[in-house]
């Protein structure tokens, strides 16, 4: 497996963060991490992407520790976009993004034709050609929130980590986000796990799904078999169904049944 997570658990101030989670993740592959706040999601992620180090169990890239690989050598392998990250001040969205390309460049800071080509292609694929030149102090919360998308695009590495990539963003630009995650996984093979509340969106978009709990794992498998598990109403305490649009062969949504 290319990042492994072998029964990891967190404590914070003696509090149960995260107990026995356990996590294979192979290329080219998305992963959703869903439940409700305080159910573990963003721990997990600090975890896998060597930020936190567990009390118990391990977290290896390529069969070695998370923990023993210097930072430059990971960021080239990982990227992380944890939840509604600090804008510096007076930075642009393309600087910005340009810091996202720093695994790759050399010791004497020159920035090549390909860190170029990697930046444009951030810009682009988050929409925000026409906004590169701004200040991220002066964007809305939305177009800010694409703005480190983009750096972490640029970082280029086959495993992206993101905690809540949606959050901010208008339904059209939730969707491009979404789109973009499954073509890069489509293209170039690239590893996500992403956290997300909306459970139509993790269920639609991800290969594998799981389901924490107070730091406890609860399902881990196809959208499908969640679905009839029965688990997402009890979890959530809400009464709902699960129903597959016609013509539609992997997509389930979640219809909430709301009494007035």
């Amino acid at each position: 497996m290319l990042l492994n997570a072998n029964d990891v658990t967190v404590r914070y101030a003696g509090r149960l963060a995260l107990e026995a989670f356990s996590l294979d993740l192979g290329p080219g592959e998305i992963v959703a991490l869903i439940g409700p706040n305080g159910s573990g999601k963003s721990t997990a992620l600090h975890t896998l992407s060597g930020l936190t180090i567990p009390n118990a169990g391990d977290v290896t890239l390529d069969g070695r520790p998370v923990r023993t690989w210097k930072r430059r050598q990971l960021a080239r392998r990982l990227s992380f976009l944890p939840q509604a990250p600090l804008s510096p001040e007076g930075m642009t969205v393309e600087q910005l993004v340009r810091h996202g390309r720093f695994a790759h460049i050399g010791l004497l800071g020159a920035y090549s034709a390909q860190d170029r080509e990697a930046v444009d292609w951030a810009l682009e694929s988050t929409d925000l050609g026409g906004l590169a030149g701004r200040d991220l102090r002066a964007l809305s919360g939305g177009e800010r929130q694409r703005a480190w998308i983009a750096a972490a695009l640029a970082q280029e590495a086959g495993i992206l980590l993101l905690d809540e990539p949606t959050s901010f963003l208008d339904i059209g630009h939730q969707v491009e986000v979404l789109e973009l995650l499954c073509r890069l996984r489509r293209e170039r093979q690239v590893t996500v796990v992403v956290a997300i509340h909306d459970l139509n969106q993790a269920m639609a978009v991800a290969d594998r799904v799981v389901l924490l709990a107070k730091g406890r794992t609860l399902f881990s498998g196809a959208a499908d078999d969640l679905a009839e598990s029965g688990l997402i109403e009890t979890t959530f305490a809400v009464n709902g169904a699960f129903e597959r649009p016609r013509g539609q062969a992997r997509a389930v949504y979640f219809n909430a049944h709301i009494t007035t």
